[in-house]
């Protein structure tokens, strides 16, 4: 049986990030991360802690992803992802 390219790349190509925390575990390191989208170490860390990132930080994420092939990351995605964060704080 000979399968489709198409079918096989969309089965080979990793999920998208279903957190913040699950976004930020696809560096190698947390430092990795952290010089990717431009803030300290420790701030990176509680970025992962609290599961949002501030948005100065987006435009150099959303490119970061995308250079490391990081599907489904973009604004709309981050700004989800920060609502319910702090809609989960203020409960």
């Amino acid at each position: 049986m000979i399968e489709h390219p198409a079918s096989i790349s969309v089965l080979s190509a990793p999920p998208l990030p279903t957190s913040i925390s699950g976004l930020i575990d696809r560096w190698h390191s947390i430092g990795a991360f952290a010089a990717d989208v431009g803030c300290g170490y420790e701030a990176a860390r509680q970025m992962r802690r609290r599961g949002r990132i501030a948005p100065q930080h987006w435009p150099h994420l959303v490119a970061a992803s995308r250079r490391l092939g990081i599907a489904g990351v973009s604004y709309e995605w981050l700004a989800g992802h920060r609502r319910a964060a702090v809609q989960g704080e203020a409960a």
